[in-house]
């Protein structure tokens, strides 16, 4: 697992729990407005930090924190991740995964063997856009069988959207939300600026903490709980 990033405690990243974070590089998306811009292009040149390094930090910790988030990037595009995640389960750590779907495959596997605890699954857009959101070709279908992969139970979850002004704001946000449409939980995150993946992003100012509000109550009759997570 190709680790270039190590968050040692985290109180935001996994709900419920106090944790680590693992930034994990690689991604097969090119979303213009992204903010992790080396982790996506140029994870060659950063350090990667050991397994071992990773497991003996959680080793040390066990009592204190009860998790571990894997984030990216995208995790699942990565052969190891399955051997990985077998050895944190086995402190007796929850493991939660940030993934962008595409991977429903390895998704079920981890599911089925019962080694992961959480996943916040990213809706980057209306499945209709999103080759042209992510920058990306995309096997819509595949987003769809994750999609229902978390839906039919087994493993507590998330939906997750970020608003992005001049790409996805509230008309977006509502077909998403009808496309997921009687889900437990949708999460509705404020994008924040920072170097981007595309230069045009750079300067755009975030949607007002008013205007994230407007968006919940827009799309919150959805959903069993619909938070704006700034």
């Amino acid at each position: 697992m190709p680790v270039v990033g190590y968050r040692r405690l985290s109180l935001e990243d996994y709900p419920g729990r106090l944790c680590a974070t693992a930034y994990v590089a690689g991604c097969n998306f090119r979303c213009p407005y992204c903010t992790n811009v080396d982790l996506v292009l140029n994870h060659l040149g950063l350090r990667e930090i050991p397994e071992a390094e990773v497991l003996n930090h959680l080793y040390r910790v066990r009592g204190y924190l009860s998790g571990l988030c894997l984030s990216g990037g995208e995790p699942t595009l990565h052969n190891g991740l399955l051997s990985f995640v077998y050895k944190v389960k086995s402190l007796g750590y929850g493991v939660k995964i940030d993934s962008n779907g595409t991977r429903p495959r390895r998704l079920r596997k981890l599911m089925e063997e019962r080694l992961i605890d959480y996943v916040t699954l990213d809706v980057k857009a209306p499945l209709d856009r999103y080759s042209e959101v992510v920058r990306a070709k995309v096997d819509v279908k595949s987003i769809e069988e994750s999609i229902r992969l978390l839906r039919r139970g087994g493993v507590e979850h998330e939906f997750r959207t970020t608003a992005i002004p001049g790409l996805i704001g509230g008309d977006e946000l509502e077909e998403i939300a009808k496309t997921l449409v009687g889900s437990k939980r949708f999460v509705i995150q404020r994008w924040r600026p920072g170097e981007t993946m595309c230069p045009d992003f750079s300067g755009v100012e975030p949607y007002s903490v008013r205007e994230m509000e407007g968006f919940r109550e827009r799309v919150r009759h959805y959903f069993s709980d619909c938070v704006v997570r700034l």
